[in-house]
């Protein structure tokens, strides 16, 4: 089968399509094979050798796919081959892929193998962060940064649609502000003209955002930590404005703010199934009825997968960067 290999770490020119075996799935697997997948932040710091969260003893990228179940390993529940999922994997930029059955998710029928590989990492990291982590409560006030993001729109389309939250996002170009409107954001900051510890003070009338979602890290640590409300919590999910800050022990302490850091790549097979089946019963209903939807921002054969890499390295997405496998997805 066609697989992409990164054969040594670098830049998007070190992703090359080769020939591999197809995997055999073990007990408890299904062999899949592969219609489409997504591009993530992972597989960016993976390719370029990451940290240790992303380390793993294998070349091969790519969280998460969408396709048809070909081959049913022993002890792998009800599932069939013919069957159509999408879930969390390892090795997904490829024509098949393994996946636990315990993880992968029926893809509901009014949605395309395109769409539904744009909601597996980000609506399940979304998912993970408001509620699981971050205990978004009914009607309160959530600061969602870099808001155009894969799990940016995903975060805003749950907060909105399962928690009536009052949601405010940062984005750097109005086309992105404008469209996280659509999505549901009743506030959105322009973080390129406005400050936004002003703003958000602003839009709270000083009370701030009880939950706040961050992706940039070091570059955000004050500006959170002045936006977040009086018993507050703050979910780090990304440093893409660096990794070290100073930190100043008494504000944490004066506001009883909750600071948690998370990544979901590396977290347990037990972890992620759990995650999927609660985000199975509990949100792919609202996919089947159009209350929320995958945001796709454009699609790639895998064999231009590198130009889907500098895509996203070059922040001009909003929403989710697919590949497809063949010419039918």
């Amino acid at each position: 089968m066609k697989a992409v290999v990164v054969e040594k770490p670098g830049g998007p020119e070190e992703l090359k399509i080769m020939e591999v075996p197809i995997p055999t799935p073990a007990e408890g697997e299904l062999l899949v094979r592969v219609k489409a997948g997504a591009i993530n932040r992972t597989d960016i710091l993976a390719r370029k050798g990451g940290g240790s969260a992303y380390k793993k003893a294998t070349n091969r990228l790519g969280v998460e796919m969408a396709g048809v179940v070909e081959e049913v390993g022993n002890q792998a529940g009800a599932w069939e081959a013919g069957d159509k999922v999408m879930g969390l994997v390892s090795g997904g930029y490829a024509e098949y892929v393994v996946i636990p059955a315990d993880r992968a998710m029926r893809i509901p029928d009014n949605l395309s193998y395109i769409e539904a590989a744009a909601i597996p990492e980000v609506f399940l990291t979304a998912y993970q962060t408001l509620y699981w982590i971050g205990k978004l409560q009914e009607g309160e006030t959530v600061l969602i940064h870099a808001g155009a993001s894969g799990v940016g729109t995903a975060a805003i389309q749950l907060a909105k649609q399962v928690s009536k939250a009052n949601v405010i996002v940062t984005a750097g170009s109005a086309e992105k502000l404008a469209y996280c409107k659509e999505l549901g954001a009743d506030h959105v900051i322009d973080y390129k003209r406005a400050a936004i510890e002003q703003e958000v003070e602003r839009i709270t009338d000083g009370k701030g955002a009880n939950l706040i979602l961050d992706f940039i890290g070091a570059a955000y640590w004050k500006k959170n930590i002045q936006s977040a409300s009086m018993d507050g919590r703050l979910v780090l999910i990304g440093t893409l404005g660096g990794k070290e800050t100073d930190v100043d022990l008494s504000e944490l302490m004066g506001k009883r703010l909750q600071v948690t850091g998370t990544l979901l790549t590396p977290r347990s097979d037990a972890y992620k199934a759990e995650l999927s089946q609660e985000l199975a019963q509990k949100i792919l209903p609202l996919f089947e009825s159009g209350v929320i939807k995958p945001i796709i921002d454009t699609v790639f054969p895998l064999e231009e997968i590198q130009l889907a890499h500098r895509r996203m390295e070059a922040n001009e997405n909003i929403g989710k960067i697919i590949f497809r496998v063949g010419e039918q997805a």
